[in-house]
């Protein structure tokens, strides 16, 4: 698996040429960005499990189950990332290595 971080530094639309400032990303691997949104989803879990009769009552039952599946979702994601962020960890070192 190639794993490609090189990104264009100028896009040309139409007759206007953009360029882009050389900065590290915040998150590059999405570890903190997806189990900040799993959490989230948690919380939001937790919050409406006491409303839970009434979310049934008014047709809005799907707000809690939304928040598992947000919540299943991200653990997939999170384990993603992190098999994501090793093979880059892994990439990296091999690089050093090499003479």
């Amino acid at each position: 698996m190639e794993l490609r971080d090189d990104q264009p530094m100028q896009h040309e639309i139409g007759s206007r040429t953009y360029l882009l400032a050389d900065v590290e990303p915040i998150d590059p691997d999405g570890v903190r960005s997806v189990t900040a949104g799993t959490a989230l989803f948690f919380i939001a879990f937790l919050a409406l499990l006491p409303f839970y009769g009434r979310l049934e009552r008014d047709g809005h039952q799907w707000w809690l189950w939304m928040c598992l599946v947000g919540m299943g979702l991200g653990l997939l994601g999170l384990e993603y990332c992190r098999h994501r962020r090793r093979a880059r960890a892994e990439r990296d070192a091999g690089l050093d290595r090499q003479p």
